[in-house]
């Protein structure tokens, strides 16, 4: 059972910057690869962008493609979402998610193939 916290959320403005962390607990945190997910009030939960687990690929959702960056640290059990020019629109919940990665290469997309949940941190951009 893999265990997420994240955090590093808060109230920003429109152009600031912010960087999510989430921890995990699982000592093999190498062996997963790892999402982030948003939630706004109203909307579905949407792929932000995700990272295989030896971090050699990702992906984005196209809404913050060029201005979010994905990292992972694997000798700290961390992964990162890097978020600059941050606009109004990206005001919603962030969730990381992790899932066992047989295949090293794979930066999955799709939030059913994700086993494993953090609790969220909020993400607020004022205009």
């Amino acid at each position: 059972q893999v265990q997420l916290v994240e955090s590093g959320g808060g109230l920003v403005q429109a152009g600031d910057s912010l960087r999510l962390s989430c921890a995990a607990s699982e000592r093999t945190f190498s062996s997963y690869a790892m999402g982030w997910f948003r939630q706004a009030p109203g909307k579905e939960r949407e792929i932000v962008a995700a990272i295989s687990l030896n971090g050699g690929n990702t992906n984005y959702a196209g809404s913050v493609k060029g201005r979010f960056t994905i990292s992972r640290d694997n000798a700290k059990n961390t992964v990162y979402l890097q978020m600059n020019s941050l606009k109004p629109e990206d005001t919603a919940v962030y969730y990381c998610a992790a899932v066992p990665s047989p295949s090293g290469s794979v930066a999955y997309i799709r939030r059913t193939e994700y086993h494993y949940w953090g609790q969220g941190t909020q993400v607020t951009v004022s205009s």
